[in-house]
């Protein structure tokens, strides 16, 4: 039995990229012990996955607060705050620096594959509050470790889980076999190798998001220099006023941009869209592929197919936490109506912190990304938002815990994704935001109410 008193224990954090290092940020400043385990090898691995991506937030909106003072006595200074970095320059030049300064409270090559009650499971009520979290963690090396928190902070983000594409949620017959042909990530065609798989070639681009209007205004640079480059925007509903998003009236003018450039793309021929195609199967053509619809329609022959259909949270070493979450979004209850994308897709979000990210287990937060489950409308100033509340309630300030202030730029679009799927439909009037969330709880008994029974 652990015998450090919990509340001297390390606040464990999940995840060494951009929400995970600020937790840690903050709980420093709060005099608190963060313990950051990151399954990579460096800091910010999942966003060095998509190094070549430039974000279309600035450097001002992407650093967190208490991580700049963390970082001021080493003498860095943040970049132009007007500029747009990618992800390599965020990883660069804000994330392994912190992570630096963080010192031995990272560890890499850590891998979390289980959170409990220290010798309770889901299922045991008798003095589970007061025991410390049992985290169990998977060196590189292949060794096993538990480690005992008073507090546990999910940063781990959903990188790692890819939405297939299949448009029932589940990989689409032959999706599997065919996967030497089929990507889940915006393709770097600066790399040689990856510019020659899509060059001359006839590419589907299935998705609807940013990464989608990513992978189309690269190809369509790519079809300027080689010739019969092509891309085959396959989309999961019509072509509404919203499908390239918020154009010039979003508030954050490069996601703006980055429609308006997928728009160009179709106009200017280098893409054809194809709408209304939900996917159910992937059919061999020789070394080709043929994309078949639910209704039946099948896809001239493509090359290679650019799955961007959304992320989704691992949930899988969380199994023993008692948990509240949204049974659409794997949001926490709270948060999701704030964010559903079957009510909304606007920027904006309520100020939320730790009373929205709560559960029935207490001490464990989902945060950052992971926090919005499979919404796609995630930016980093909320995630920043978010665990400088959390640090502060863990620090038993409650007052500056729910003292929450948050505003986020508009997109400009406010049409709900779920109610978009056919050509012509309109928002529910009235509000829907706010709506009452249809709710499961994770290791409880009853389902959730609107009062908020978790």
């Amino acid at each position: 039995m652990n015998s450090v008193p919990t509340d001297q224990l390390p606040v464990v954090v999940i995840g060494a990229g951009p929400v995970g290092l600020a937790a840690a940020a903050h709980l420093v400043e709060r005099g608190l012990e963060p313990l950051v385990l990151e399954a990579g090898p460096s800091a910010g691995t999942a966003v060095r996955g998509w190094a070549h991506v430039r974000l279309f937030s600035t450097w001002s909106e992407v650093t967190d607060p208490a991580a700049e003072k963390l970082l001021a006595p080493t003498g860095w200074t943040r970049p132009d705050g007007s500029a747009y970095p990618t992800g390599g320059d965020w990883a660069e030049n804000y994330l392994q620096p912190l992570a630096d300064v963080l010192g031995d409270k990272v560890r890499y090559g850590a891998t979390v594959t289980g959170v409990a009650r220290a010798g309770r499971d889901r299922v045991v009520d008798s003095g589970r509050d007061e025991q410390p979290f049992a985290v169990h963690v998977l060196s590189a090396g292949g060794r096993e470790e538990r480690i005992s928190a008073r507090a546990v902070i999910d940063a781990s983000g959903t990188w790692s889980v890819p939405g297939p594409l299949g448009a029932d949620g589940l990989p689409a017959l032959g999706e599997k076999t065919a996967a030497h042909r089929i990507s889940y990530r915006v393709p770097d065609l600066n790399v040689p190798s990856v510019r020659a798989r899509y060059a001359g070639r006839r590419t589907a681009v299935v998705g609807s998001g940013a990464s989608a209007f990513t992978a189309l205004a690269h190809l369509a640079d790519l079809a300027e220099d080689e010739p019969g480059t092509h891309a085959v925007w396959i989309l999961r509903r019509g072509i509404t006023g919203s499908t390239f998003g918020g154009g010039e009236a979003d508030q954050l003018p490069a996601r703006g941009a980055l429609g308006l450039r997928a728009k160009a793309a179709v106009e200017e021929g280098h893409a054809s869209a194809v709408t209304g195609f939900r996917a159910q199967a992937v059919e061999r053509d020789g070394d080709r592929l043929v994309l078949v619809a639910e209704d039946g329609r099948r896809l001239d022959p493509v090359d290679e197919v650019i799955v961007l259909t959304g992320l989704r949270p691992d949930l899988s070493f969380l199994s023993e936490l008692r948990l509240c979450l949204d049974d659409r979004l794997q949001a926490p209850t709270a948060l999701a109506p704030l964010i559903d994308p079957n009510v909304h897709s606007c920027g904006t979000v309520h100020p939320h912190g730790v009373k929205e990210l709560s559960h029935p287990e207490q001490g464990v937060y989902l945060v950052g990304m992971k926090s919005y489950g499979r919404a796609p409308t995630f930016l980093a100033m909320t995630g920043y938002e978010q665990v400088r509340s959390v640090a502060a309630a863990i620090a038993g300030d409650r007052a500056a815990a729910e003292r929450v202030e948050l505003t986020l730029p508009e997109t400009g679009v406010c049409g709900g994704a779920g109610l978009f799927d056919e050509p012509g439909a309109t928002p529910a009037e009235g509000g829907g935001c706010c709506a009452t969330p249809a709710t499961s709880q994770i290791g409880t008994g009853a389902p959730a109410t609107a009062s908020g029974g978790c």
